[in-house]
């Protein structure tokens, strides 16, 4: 028996209802992990994380194109009318997740610029000796 047979099998033994609900369960915990993983983890981990997860999401995207049967069967049994409605839901959330690692990237970024910059200024910052014998110096000439 092949995927797509057993999926069909398992399919007619879900309520509807009930398929409408574990698409709406896994896509909120989705969501929910991708914000969860983003308060979490940081540096180079995450960027490997990132990049297995788009690589899978290209294996599956690849696999959907060549078994649409198979997508679509899935589907049904989430409780998703068709498979491309269910590749467009996983998309999003592909999407979701690589716009909040793009704020998470920014705001590590501007945090790192303002640092930078206060460091730059107190560098480069007269000292306040040698500020006070400048002043003090051109007042009496």
């Amino acid at each position: 028996m092949g995927a797509h047979e057993l999926i069909l099998a398992l399919g007619p033994t879900i309520p509807a209802g009930s398929r409408t609900l574990i698409i709406q369960i896994l896509l909120v915990l989705g969501i929910l992990g991708i914000i969860a993983w983003l308060f979490i983890t940081r540096g180079a981990k995450q960027l490997a994380v990132r990049r297995l997860l788009i690589l899978g999401f290209a294996v599956f995207a690849v696999l959907t194109v060549m078994f649409p049967r198979v997508l679509t069967s899935v589907a049904h049994v989430v409780g998703v009318g068709r498979g491309a409605d269910l590749l467009l839901y996983a998309t999003v959330i592909v999407l979701l997740g690589s716009l909040a690692l793009a704020e998470a990237r920014t705001k590590n970024a501007e945090k790192r610029t303002t640092v930078l910059a206060r460091r730059l200024a107190l560098d480069e910052s007269e000292q306040p000796l040698a500020y006070r014998e400048r002043m003090l110096g051109t007042d009496r000439g």
